[in-house]
């Protein structure tokens, strides 16, 4: 049955279509110039080929803006509330995510990207290549000759395609495996492929990646940071092996998964490449677009302020408050002075005095009452500037996202752009990958490493926190005894550290934990001021949510069931 199940992406085959992009080349990576062109011209030109593969990097997206209304992926899991009660967001926490109704549904974008790629795979080879001096040392003749620069272009078309099966990987469990460019003339009614050949395929991909492509981006000179490198390459294998490894993949817990996750993230780390960078807050607020010695691979530098206009807090500049993290979210950050989460009867929290000696990565990633941004206090208590429900924009939940905002942007009477990348892989989400691998693969024999790992995150330069420890004898601090308590903090670890950064929605569904830890209501906290400097603080429901069996994967959208069935449906959809 031929049908198109990949919408652009496998319909627009001809390399003859007017309707240019800006850079010359169509969604699906055929060129339109103005003037007819066949596909030999194409790759006899010098330029082209080199055009073809910065148009696969296209389909590259950031995420600070995911319903075209401003919304983060946080708000999809326990992390946020949307403060727009009427986003299409919702659809994934209200129980109404269906095949007609779906959200960030990328299945025919990535098979764009697929396509692109596989269409440069197949013609690079033997096509016209510009010759430039892209990788570091300057003026290096064995970097400059045609086999190199061909390795190095496919080394990025390998990598890309293995993100963008990658992102289906995670969405919808498994996907047709394509590694050529099909035509109008193929059967197109693909069944997909079973989870395990998925990621082998991505695995290899990975592979061929890493034997072309620069170490990591300081080997690129500056102008070229920014496109795919072997570090990149390995961190989305490590990232792909641990869900492979974890409870929803393996649900017989074969440690030899584990143990392959492991050493794909040591692999990375072994390179000495990357490490964490001294500042958190300016992870992402990138000077001049440099990378960061935490950064691995991200989008572009956007020059933007409309990530402060959609999150600041509303009195700001009448901005829209978009992103409002949970109590629950808040209630991870341990305490500064003893390492322990705020549940522990010994952790020194303060019910009436709830954000004092705190993890200071609540402050970096979070603005409660009293919290400072660009000069000025936030108010969230009930009729304060900032407060709850003060506007239909206003934080539904009494907070506001700080991470990624920058106190330099400005929106009103004059406009201040600042430069940010979204960031797909970072070195501290390497380190988390390693220590929870290894915990799962080696029980309490590697503990005193996976500790080691964990600290090194919470050292970080103006952080500082606790070491987490397995003896303590001078009495203070946090004590690790088993492996179940390891993994509860490595758990907690990564759900501070990354934050916002889109993890935390697919750590739980990959634990087999949505049931319990999505089904059921999030909460905020209702501030009322007291006097001029107190202020009660009580918890109260802002959402309930929903999560079901079915909602560990997304649904295939119906329309592409419609155009080919041999897709098949997610269970339960």
């Amino acid at each position: 049955m031929k049908k198109n199940i990949f919408y652009l992406a496998l319909a627009l085959v001809a390399l003859q279509i007017a309707g240019c992009k800006k850079d010359g080349f169509l969604q699906d990576g055929s060129f339109s110039g103005g003037n007819d062109i066949t596909q030999a011209q194409l790759w006899a030109n010098p330029d082209y080929a080199r055009n073809f593969l910065n148009n696969v990097y296209s389909v590259l997206s950031d995420r600070y803006n995911v319903d075209n209304g401003g919304a983060m992926f946080a708000s999809a899991s326990d992390e946020a509330v949307n403060s727009n009660q009427n986003s299409s967001i919702t659809t994934i926490t209200n129980g109404t995510w269906s095949p007609v109704k779906t959200f960030d549904d990328v299945y025919a974008d990535m098979y764009v990207g697929i396509r692109k790629a596989n269409m440069f795979l197949e013609n690079v080879d033997g096509s016209a290549v510009i010759p430039l001096d892209e990788t570091l040392p300057a003026n290096n003749p064995a970097n400059q000759t045609y086999a190199s620069q061909v390795d190095r272009l496919e080394g990025q078309a390998y990598f890309l395609r293995a993100f963008f099966q990658f992102e289906l990987l995670k969405r919808y469990g498994s996907f047709p495996i394509v590694t050529r460019t099909l035509t109008v003339d193929d059967d197109l009614d693909l069944p997909r492929n079973t989870f395990d050949q998925c990621v082998a395929q991505i695995s290899a991909d990975c592979e061929e990646a890493i034997s072309r492509l620069p170490l990591s981006p300081s080997e690129w000179s500056t102008a070229h940071r920014g496109r795919a490198t072997q570090t990149a390459a390995m961190a989305l294998k490590a990232r792909l092996l641990l869900y492979a490894a974890s409870p929803q993949y393996n649900p017989n817990n074969d440690l030899t998964k584990w143990q392959a996750a492991a050493d794909a993230a040591k692999r990375l780390m072994d390179t000495g490449k990357h490490s964490i960078y001294s500042s958190y807050p300016n992870i992402w607020l990138w000077n001049n677009g440099a990378f960061n010695s935490e950064t691995i691979f991200a989008t572009q530098t956007l020059n933007t302020n409309t990530i402060e206009q959609n999150n600041a807090p509303v009195s700001y500049d009448a901005a829209n408050g978009r992103t409002n993290p949970t109590q629950e979210l808040v209630d991870a950050f341990e305490m500064k002075t003893t390492g322990r989460l705020i549940s522990d009867g010994a952790s020194g929290y303060v019910a009436t005095n709830p954000y004092a000696n705190r993890d200071p990565r609540l402050n970096f990633a979070i603005m409660y009452n009293g919290s400072t941004f660009k000069s000025k206090p936030v108010e969230t208590f009930v009729g304060g500037k900032d407060g709850l429900n003060l506007n239909v924009n206003a934080t539904k939940t009494g907070y506001y996202m700080r991470k990624y905002l920058s106190e330099n942007a400005a929106w009103a009477s004059t406009t201040t752009n600042v430069r940010r990348p979204w960031i797909f892989f970072r070195y501290a989400e390497v380190l988390l990958n390693y220590a929870e691998a290894l915990n799962e693969a080696q029980g309490t024999a590697a503990q005193t490493e996976i500790l080691r790992l964990l600290n090194l995150i919470r050292n970080r330069a103006g952080v500082a926190m606790p070491a987490l420890q397995t003896t303590n004898p001078a009495g203070n601090g946090y004590v690790i005894s088993s492996q179940s308590e390891l993994r509860k903090r490595i758990h907690n670890e990564r759900r501070v550290e990354l934050c916002f950064e889109e993890h935390r929605f697919y750590d739980v569904r990959r634990w087999k934990e949505g049931e319990t830890t999505f089904n059921k209501p999030v909460t905020g906290m209702r501030i009322a001021k007291t006097g001029a400097t107190t202020y009660t603080y009580t918890p109260f429901t802002v959402e309930n949510r929903v999560f079901t069996a079915n909602n560990y994967l997304f649904p295939i959208a119906q329309n592409e069931l419609n155009k080919a069935p041999g897709l098949g449906q997610n269970p339960g959809y």
